[in-house]
């Protein structure tokens, strides 16, 4: 199996692709910075908000069995001030970015989007990061039909403890996830590693397509 992980070189990406390395996949990590170490994977520097970059990296590819998308761009801030350009941003790298990797990609098997829980569940300071993931969802599931019998998914998270916060200091870091914890059900916020078992199942169970896989520790039942 051949699976290119698009922002496979952090987080829940990587996590994912160490995943598929252990079983044995031809694994490739496509990435801004794809210098991953302790992985076995080819690596592709790509800047996945470029089309045109996009187009001619995933033609040259050739045929791969599973594609899996997990890019992060963030424009946080309340609707009224909110950045517009990093609102673009965002989705030039979570929605367009991919979309064209779809059209230029030869997939065989399945696609997984990674969206997130502020899709279903509102937060103050979230209006672009929700509409941009209610987009990728949307998308998918119109991708479900049209791509058949590719099968296409996606994992919804929610906090997750990953480097997508490293742009605040520790201390702040350290105290929001803290405040996320207490306020979910499980008590807890998650692991990349929980959602690259997500992933996984998504990936390999041949029997689910056009579906999004809630992993947030309850975080739509009790939303913090």
């Amino acid at each position: 199996m051949k699976a290119v992980f698009v922002g496979g070189s952090s987080g829940i990406g990587l996590a994912a692709a160490r995943l598929a390395e252990a079983a044995g996949w031809d694994v490739v990590i496509v990435s801004r910075n794809p210098d991953v170490p302790d992985i076995d994977a080819e690596r592709v520097t790509l800047d996945i908000s470029d089309e045109t970059a996009v187009r001619e990296v995933f033609s040259a590819l050739g045929p791969i069995d599973h594609l899996i998308f997990s890019p992060v761009a963030r424009a946080g801030g309340p609707a009224r001030t909110l950045d517009l350009e990093a609102a673009r941003r965002a989705f030039e790298t979570k929605l367009w970015g991919p979309f064209a990797a779809v059209q230029a990609a030869d997939v065989r098997e399945s696609i997984v989007f990674v969206s997130g829980v502020a899709a279903a569940t509102p937060m103050r300071g979230g209006s672009a990061t929700a509409a941009v993931n209610g987009a990728v969802e949307a998308l998918m599931r119109t991708l479900a039909v049209e791509l058949a019998p590719v099968r296409v998914n996606a994992v919804s998270p929610g906090i997750v403890a990953t480097p997508t916060w490293d742009f605040m200091a520790a201390e702040d870091r350290d105290a929001m996830l803290d405040r996320f914890a207490g306020a979910l059900p499980v008590g807890r916020v998650g692991t990349a590693e929980e959602l690259a078992a997500a992933v996984w199942l998504l990936l390999t169970n041949g029997f689910i397509t056009g579906t999004v896989l809630p992993v947030d520790g309850g975080h739509r039942l009790a939303s913090p």
